[in-house]
């Protein structure tokens, strides 16, 4: 039995990923933490501060993160100084920050970390970078929509797609909208939508002359993101202590 913490327990993607565990027979909630003290489907949730202590009472496998970078920063070093495993979906970290996860997590525990736990989104990453190889001279726009009440822009998903085309295609110009008078050069274009209940949509274009290629990607449910931690979850445990993809986890 998997015995599973959930940082940003009552939150969206925690009450998800609440539901998952509950369900799964393989699996334990144990306990969860949030700003406000609460119960997620029977299990205490406690307040922030007292993540220590929670640990070291439950004494769960893993801590499944889904909250903001600074919080989740410190929900990391507590985690890995107990030796419980790590599945960080938390996205808008700095550089500083990456070295800070970096440094408690490598030696100490496994954890996985990605910007986003979907399957197909983890595939659609695949796709872009072998469209980048052979599509390097056209013109690429990377677009991405999310709900009104996402706070980070543009989404760490799309994040990964800039990093991938810099990866394939050295790092180039990116030009975050377009306003006025603005002649095409070799940039990448990004643009960001927020609106509505919009769960996540992204997409990369390939323009070139008389073709263009588009590779996308759309969730219509957060139940995705929450099935795919839960995956790792179960794949991280007993790992080697260090950080992992959702590739590793998916053998992609």
């Amino acid at each position: 039995m998997i015995k599973v913490v959930i940082s940003g327990a009552l939150g969206r993607m925690g009450t998800t990923i609440g539901r998952i565990v509950d369900e799964s027979p393989d699996m334990e909630l144990v306990g969860g933490i949030d700003i406000r003290e609460g119960t997620l489907y029977g299990t205490q949730v406690v307040p922030a501060e007292k993540l220590d202590e929670l640990l070291k009472e439950k004494k769960p496998d893993v801590l499944i993160d889904f909250t903001i970078a600074a919080a989740a920063v410190e929900n990391i070093k507590i985690a890995a100084q107990n030796n419980v495993a790590l599945i960080v979906g938390t996205t808008g970290f700095s550089p500083e920050q990456r070295e800070t996860i970096r440094t408690a997590i490598e030696g100490n525990v496994p954890a996985v970390i990605s910007s986003n736990f979907s399957v197909g989104v983890n595939i659609f990453w695949k796709l872009v970078r072998e469209a980048a190889r052979e599509l390097g001279d056209y013109d690429i726009e990377v677009t991405e929509a999310h709900h009104r009440h996402k706070k980070d822009a543009p989404s760490g998903t799309a994040k990964t797609i800039l990093e991938i085309l810099d990866q394939e295609l050295g790092n180039r110009e990116k030009v975050y909208g377009r306003v006025g008078e603005t002649e095409r050069k070799g940039e990448i274009g990004v643009h960001v939508i927020r609106g509505g209940d919009i769960v996540g949509d992204h997409a990369v274009l390939f323009a070139g002359n008389f073709e263009c290629i588009e590779i996308s990607h759309r969730a219509y449910d957060r139940a995705i993101f929450a099935q795919g931690a839960v995956r790792a979850a179960r794949w991280v445990v007993g790992r080697e202590p260090r950080i992992y993809s959702m590739q590793d986890v998916l053998g992609i």
